[in-house]
């Protein structure tokens, strides 16, 4: 008999189910409480559920989506990646990013990702298939059973594109924002998107609280396109287009995310033009120093990076750096794509 895994449903939904299996709709409210808030697996530690009820689940449900494969630990950062193994063999991971009082969880959508961005070590892989919610979710709740502390922000950056898996990642950023359950404020949880214009406007008009950031990374078409070839189906002008009626309509700031590549984006030019295209556009924006992964793409210097600010301003939005952590495991942005090997449980560090 294949078990119900109760990981990623509502409450509404573990309402039913309780009702669907001869008991009270506050059995449900229970199990969402044990599962999200309490980040409980073992229905036989469940309390306040009957003697009854608890013998019933463990034959026809489950707790938990995701097996630990390997545990990779920054000595540089403290930065964590765990990959992950699914029910059918493939893998994802995550990345844990602790500093100073924020303890960042980086989570995946997809099974790698369609989009073939020409930097991105995901995009390698191709795409193999969406992510549940109950997937994306058991994401953040295995992390915060492993570091023993509740998370403070989530960030839809990992493999996979969101909004190619717009349903299942609206339902598991509502999960993790539950009052009565992971209870990750809204404003601490960014979805990121390379630029599904269409889906910026329904993820605008539907009114969510969560944070918007969109991947740039050129200020022109033909060098944008070929970076991010989701440039052919919107273009910058749509795209920023897009852009502006979310901040507009949410009264909130995007982010712009603006990955720096040697001798690609970096010049004056690329700057100028950028800071034309957010010059009416309310936004803040992010640069970040690419973290090399794939052949043919380098990390500026540390003063190309200074001077490609400087060019910048004064702009009307805050600009910062992100300098990624964890890079020295390939647990940085654009670095995810998925590698194990055959050889059972490990865990590794950094150094070996």
């Amino acid at each position: 008999m294949l078990l119900k895994n109760l990981t990623g449903l509502t409450l509404e939904e573990l309402e039913a189910f309780a009702v669907e299996h001869g008991e009270k709709e506050f059995r449900g409210r229970q199990l969402f409480s044990w599962i999200y808030e309490k980040n409980m697996r073992s229905f036989e530690k469940m309390t306040n559920i009957s003697k009854s009820f608890s013998q019933k689940l463990r034959h026809i449900a489950r707790v938990g989506q995701l097996d630990l494969y390997t545990k990779n630990i920054s000595p540089a950062s403290g930065a964590v990646k765990y990959l992950f193994s699914l029910y059918d063999n493939n893998f994802i991971e995550s990345v844990y990013i602790p500093e100073d009082k924020r303890r960042t969880l980086c989570i995946s959508s997809q099974v790698g990702c369609a989009l073939n961005c020409s930097f991105c070590a995901t995009a390698k892989i191709g795409f193999k298939r969406n992510l549940s919610a109950g997937e994306i979710v058991d994401q953040v709740l295995f992390v915060e059973s492993d570091i023993g502390e509740e998370l403070t922000n989530i960030v839809f950056m990992g493999m996979g594109e969101p909004f190619k898996n717009y349903d299942q990642v609206i339902k598991a950023a509502q999960l993790i924002n539950h009052p009565d359950g992971i209870a990750v404020g809204a404003r601490r949880i960014v979805i990121s998107t390379a630029g599904v214009a269409d889906k910026i406007y329904r993820f605008s008009d539907e009114g969510h609280k969560f944070r918007l950031a969109v991947s740039l990374n050129s200020p022109f078409n033909i060098k944008r396109e070929k970076l991010m070839p989701v440039t052919k189906k919107w273009d910058l002008e749509s795209l920023m287009t897009a852009i502006k009626y979310y901040a507009n309509k949410s009264k909130q700031l995007p982010t712009i995310e603006y990955v720096l590549f040697d001798g690609i984006n970096d010049n004056h030019k690329d700057a100028l033009e950028l800071k034309r295209l957010l010059s009416k556009i309310p936004a803040k924006i992010n640069i970040i120093p690419y973290n090399t992964s794939i052949p043919g793409f380098k990390r500026p210097e540390p003063e190309k990076v200074d001077q490609f600010i400087q060019w910048l301003l004064p702009l009307n939005a805050p600009v910062s750096v992100r300098w990624s952590k964890g890079d020295d495991i390939d647990a940085a942005c654009g670095q995810l794509a998925g590698k194990y090997e055959k050889k059972g449980m490990s865990i590794k560090t950094g150094d070996e």
